[in-house]
């Protein structure tokens, strides 16, 4: 065996490797059903004008060389494949350059799509699944073992990922320090999933305990990662429950599964041993790649300089880049949580002048509350990117400036990709004259309250976001 092979994490190898392909693959079909309205040639925020502001020094992508709707399919369906033939095992038993070549291939494609989505892909889970991939490019094939120090990477990796978002939050809002923040949290958060209102109604001393359990796993399991096993494998477990846990309470895309993943790398395969026993022969480690991961780890020490310093910053960034290939990033979410649920609802009329007697028919996204009848949906891991950034809308109409009002021109013209985004149109012969957008307090419905009349969830409106608008008084978008 050679000096930094790891030895007996042969199947922790396994399942991250899978892992990470299902997850690409999910990115990359998220891409390829949601780019035409969100950043294709005529979306919302075009690729092409924002290549021409960006240098590709600036935000390295292979569409700076070129950018239609038919590359970036093109481009996400070679993704799509090479995730899915990951996924299966063909790509573990192609030799070992061919194999880091494929894996480098789905680091490059959606490092791409990541540095032009814009406002779409800025989100945590993008630069840690960018992260993760580049280590994946290291972890070998099947002919060779497992290597320690890209295993030690990725405890370090997820380390920052937990240890992160527990400092957040505890430097955070004040509620996760008097453990109340999830009386509000599975009621207010982005995306609710079939589950959310029955974690609601869960005790509030529950509640508090929930919290609690959240600051041990974040805030002291980590530093059990680098202790020996069996201790650092049970700190693994612990964290792969907890995020079992929030997978069923909300949709947060892959966060949670990407963790999960993470956490895999450090159980060794004595932890599988009533199920499973490997006894792998492998072949001797080429000294090349030995030299690689020797480099990678060095590159990792020193690019860990100001994700540390920011850990230890009291004014610590949450879920930060620090360069333009996404690596080595810093890590954390929700350090604040809203204590009332707000929605954007946007509907539109026929009528081409509003009188009392217009009648307005709202649109219904496919996993953002609207409709009170209808319960919330479970879509994670994959990323509705538009119902994620309405969320936002809610909060503070400055981040809706940007899309908003190109997203409102595309319902007022019928345009079939921005529809396909949603669940309903109620326009489906016409365009509508009139659009506008009005904002509603949500809360859920109680239990009398829902048998009586089978709403999930009691709305009462709360203002304007956009007052009614035609395609002429856009004219110029």
């Amino acid at each position: 065996m050679h000096w930094l092979d790891a030895d007996g994490y042969v199947i922790g190898r396994l399942l991250v490797t899978r892992g990470l392909a299902a997850l690409y693959l999910v990115a990359f079909l998220a891409a390829l059903l949601q780019f035409r309205a969100l950043i294709g040639e005529r979306g919302m925020l075009p690729v092409p004008d924002f290549v021409r502001r960006r240098s590709f020094r600036s935000a390295p992508s292979v569409f700076h060389w070129r950018f239609t709707d038919r590359t970036f399919a093109a481009e996400a369906i070679v993704g799509v494949l090479l995730a899915a033939l990951t996924l299966v095992g063909v790509t573990e038993r192609l030799p070992l350059m061919a194999c880091m070549l494929v894996w480098f291939a789905l680091w490059v494609l959606y490092l791409s799509i990541v540095n032009v989505g814009q406002v779409w892909y800025a989100f945590g889970w993008e630069s840690l699944l960018l992260e993760a991939g580049v280590l994946a490019i290291f972890l070998g094939n099947a002919e060779i073992a497992p290597q320690f120090l890209v295993l030690i990477m990725l405890r370090w990796l997820l380390f920052r990922v937990e240890f992160g978002a527990g400092l957040i939050k505890w430097r955070g809002d004040r509620c996760w320090r008097d453990l109340t923040c999830l009386y509000y949290h599975h009621e207010t958060q982005p995306m609710p999933g079939p589950l959310s209102r029955w974690f609601h109604r869960l005790p509030r001393p529950l509640h508090r305990m929930e919290v609690a359990g959240n600051h041990v796993t974040q805030l002291v399991v980590p530093f059990a990662l680098f202790i020996p096993q069996p201790g650092a494998g049970i700190a693994a477990v612990i964290m792969i429950v907890t995020q079992l846990w929030l997978v069923l309470s909300g949709n947060f895309a892959w966060l949670n599964w990407i963790t999960i993943v993470l956490a895999l790398s450090v159980l060794p395969d004595s932890f599988f041993a009533v199920v499973l026993t490997p006894n792998p022969d492998f072949a001797p480690t080429p000294g090349l790649f030995t030299a690689a991961v020797i480099a990678l780890t060095a590159v990792v020490a020193i690019l860990s300089y100001r994700p540390v310093r920011n850990l230890m910053s009291k004014r610590q960034a949450m879920n930060a880049s620090f360069n333009r290939w996404h690596f080595v990033n810093t890590y954390g979410a929700f350090g604040s949580i809203t204590r009332t649920r707000i929605e954007v609802i946007v509907d539109g009329t026929t009528d081409s002048v509003v009188t009392p007697a217009t009648r307005w028919h709202e649109y219904e996204f496919k996993g953002k509350p609207g409709d009170v009848f209808r319960r919330p949906r479970q879509c994670a891991p994959y990323h509705r990117r538009l119902d994620w950034m309405m969320w936002f809308a809610g909060l503070s109409r400055d981040y809706a400036v940007g899309w908003f009002p190109q997203f409102v021109v595309r319902l007022l013209d019928n345009d079939p990709d921005t529809l396909r985004l949603l669940r309903h149109n109620p326009f489906p012969d016409a365009p509508p004259a009139l659009v506008r957008a009005r904002v509603f307090r949500y809360r859920y419905a109680t239990r009398a309250e829902h048998r009586a009349s089978g709403a999930w969830w009691v709305r009462e409106e709360a203002g304007d976001f956009m007052h009614p608008v035609s395609r002429a008084d856009l004219a110029g978008l």
